[in-house]
């Protein structure tokens, strides 16, 4: 009907219980759809029962992690007070105004329903009035439960208020938290590690809920339980406890996947000395305090040490662990025994405290990879142009990457940041990766952050052997300079020039380094040995911008000091296919500080003749120049200064006229603006080789890897 069409612009998701992740899921759904190019909005119209103190928790998250501003929602005790006077069409009408208020500018609007309690049932006929006020579909979120017959049951009951499961108003099922087992629903943190247990595909689901089954509900996505998700920081756990805070280390950043309580003696007990595990002992068990000691020396990245009973360890044995407590491991003292303490810990709230979006952030990438949504999205945006969002640009390189499978080679194959890196792409089919060290060394790092290595990545030993096999081909590229056997040896002594030369020959498809060497020693290998592809003049570089509603391409922000006309134009043409290959349309502009005609001098007139020969070279592509920057990105200016232009006002690629400029506006716009900037990314090479910052996180190495993939196949 065409009420329902318009509902799909207004989706309201609905709890079928207590505790089944309905923050997650609604968050998750936002930045799903924000993925598809949709402008997604968010709104919890009425908060939950007992919560009406502070920030709205759903609310702020979705500040925090997609910039929105969603309105503030009325208080619980406001909502029954009209509820009670007969007065439910005034909140409605309420509900209404904080929907169109969310709504505004946005093609679709996730709206947060509310939980029913033993005390509040008749909150299940609440969402049912929102719904109707809204003229929005539901999507009920579930968790898996005891029985595939009775989570069928308990999503026949939900459904009820809102016309029944074959009611055209009721989109389908989220179902969360697939494969988690009690334990893990009521509380965050293990007290041990529990037995591996069957995680149901979408698929199996599908066939062995009746409901889902016999094709009247469809199911929009199943999440898997996944543990790491639910890992509350050092500080969450101590905060909780009520603990003194001996030694902070990283309490900030170290995260509880388990909680050990240490009675055994010290060789029945080194195995629970492992990555995220926060161990609980008496404050005189000197021999387990040592052991943690030496763990945290060896590079075990432990939660941390909580010592219990009020007692204070003896002086000597804490002289002993004082190296150990530089490594950032926190210790922790309670006056509680340890056995409550345990328990205690054991038990803290699964949510995710409002401070810590960075938990809440890879929740919602977890939801959003689980969910379908393109359906939706094709509805939604029917007569609507698509823009390409960060989160969308970030979704369809990973998707992308995922497609074309290529073998990346990490030449810093022992450093953690990279090989968490590798983990990562391997877990979520981005691309295979190959690591560059001792096979040893590999191991006891990535033990040492809690990584396990599995299939998707290779571990190779750079031995002379492997050496040996690289000189011949390496003296065939270098002959011309004067390169001898012995000579390329020596080079191939080196990682980065060895896993160039395997991409040289054609062995793996990309190249990533620059985690803990210069730009200058990732590149020139990549210079010298893959040279420039055919029709390219030089290597030159682009950021991917990714500002709050759309991703810019500037170039060259990294490699080429000066250009002339003729390398500007080569620029200019490779940084248009770059931002082709990756999904955004190319409208270059030439910056300068002057728009058109109106200004004079040889850095204008350089911009002018490059943007000349460009439009030689390339008469299918948009480019124009000399635009000032505001000129090339701002309408209201262009109507003003270029209002002719087909660009001016609505430039995608922006190439700056030497490095100079184009390094300070980048700077300037990532940190004044706060946005993310992926690259810089080489192009014009035959091969792609791509430059990481040193200060680079695990996540910006992911999506390097990932664009070097993509650069691979094209």
């Amino acid at each position: 009907t065409a009420a329902v069409m318009r509902g799909h612009r207004r989706i309201l998701l609905v709890p079928t219980e207590a505790r089944v992740g309905l923050t997650s899921v609604s968050l998750g759904l936002l930045r799903a759809l924000e993925r598809t190019g949709l402008r997604v909005g968010f709104v919890k119209p009425i908060r939950q029962p007992g919560d009406d103190a502070g920030p709205e928790r759903s609310t702020a998250f979705a500040r925090e992690t997609a910039g929105l501003e969603p309105p503030e929602p009325l208080a619980f005790a406001h909502a029954e007070a009209l509820l009670a006077a007969g007065r439910r069409h005034e909140l409605m009408q309420e509900a209404v105004g904080l929907f169109q208020a969310a709504a505004e500018g946005k093609d679709v609007v996730v709206v947060e329903g509310l939980t029913a309690t033993a005390t509040h049932p008749e909150l299940d006929a609440l969402n049912a009035h929102l719904a109707q006020a809204l003229d929005a579909v539901v999507v009920l979120v579930a968790s898996e439960g005891e029985s595939p017959k009775a989570l069928s049951d308990r999503l026949r009951v939900a459904a009820e208020p809102f016309g029944g499961v074959a009611s055209a108003r009721v989109l389908g099922v989220v179902v969360n938290k697939v494969g988690a087992d009690a334990h893990a629903v009521a509380g965050a943190a293990r007290p041990e590690t529990p037995p591996e247990r069957h995680v149901a595909t979408p698929e199996e689901l599908a066939r062995q809920v009746p409901v889902l089954a016999s094709g009247e509900l469809e199911l929009l996505g199943a999440v898997p339980f996944d543990p790491r998700l639910s890992s509350p920081r050092t500080r969450d756990v101590a905060r909780h406890l009520g603990a003194e805070v001996v030694v902070p280390g990283e309490l900030d950043t170290r995260r509880v996947a388990d909680v050990s309580l240490v009675a055994r003696t010290v060789g029945n007990m080194t195995h629970r000395l492992r990555p995220d595990a926060l161990l609980i002992t008496p404050g005189d068990r000197a021999d387990v305090i040592l052991a943690v000691a030496m763990a945290a020396l060896n590079g075990v990245p432990l939660a941390g040490l909580v010592l219990t009973g009020g007692i204070e360890p003896d002086a000597n044995v804490m002289r002993l662990c004082a190296r150990a407590l530089t490594t950032g491991l926190p210790l922790l003292a309670v006056g509680t025994d340890s056995y409550v303490t345990a328990a205690r810990a054991a038990a803290i709230d699964p949510e995710v405290p409002l401070d810590d979006a960075e938990r809440l952030g890879w929740v919602m990438d977890a939801v959003a990879e689980r969910l379908a949504v393109d359906w939706l999205a094709e509805r939604v945006a029917q007569g609507r142009e698509r823009r390409l969002s960060p989160a969308a640009f970030l979704h369809r390189l990973v998707q992308r990457a995922r497609e074309v499978n290529k073998l990346i080679v990490l030449p810093e194959g022992t450093e953690p940041r990279t090989i968490k890196a590798a983990a990562h792409c391997a877990e979520r089919g981005i691309a295979r990766c190959r690591l560059l060290g001792d096979p040893a060394e590999v191991e006891l790092a990535a033990e040492a952050v809690g990584v396990t290595l599995g299939e998707g990545i290779e571990v190779v030993a750079p031995t002379d052997e492997l050496r040996e096999r690289y000189v011949e081909a390496m003296v065939a590229l270098r002959s011309h300079k004067g390169l001898t056997a012995d000579g390329a040896r020596n080079q191939l002594k080196d990682d980065v020039v060895l896993g160039t030369m395997m991409m040289a020959t054609g062995e793996v498809d990309g190249l990533v380094a620059g985690a803990v060497n210069t730009t200058a020693h990732t590149v020139r290998p990549a210079l010298q040995l893959i040279k420039t592809k055919p029709g390219a003049l030089l290597v030159s570089s682009v950021f991917f911008m990714c500002l709050p509603d759309e991703v810019l391409v500037f170039g060259d922000c990294a490699v080429n000091p000066d250009p002339n006309p003729e390398e500007l134009a080569d620029i200019a043409v490779q940084s248009a296919e770059s931002a082709l290959a990756f999904g955004i349309p190319a409208r270059v502009a030439l910056i300068s500080y002057s728009t058109g005609a109106s200004g004079e001098g040889v850095d204008v007139e350089k911009v002018r003749k490059a943007t000349e020969i460009a439009k030689l070279r390339r008469p299918d592509l948009l480019i124009e120049g000399p635009l000032q920057y505001d000129a090339a990105t701002v309408p209201e200016v262009a109507r003003q200064k270029a209002p002719e232009s087909a660009i001016a006002g609505r430039a995608t690629v922006l190439v700056f006229p030497d490095l100079n400029t184009g390094n300070a506006t980048y700077k300037a716009v990532q940190r004044s603006a706060g946005v993310i900037s992926i690259g810089p990314m080489l192009q014009g090479l035959r091969r792609p080789v791509n430059d990481l910052s040193r200060g680079a996180s695990v996540e910006d190495i992911v999506y390097t890897i990932a664009l070097t993939a993509i650069q691979a196949a094209s």
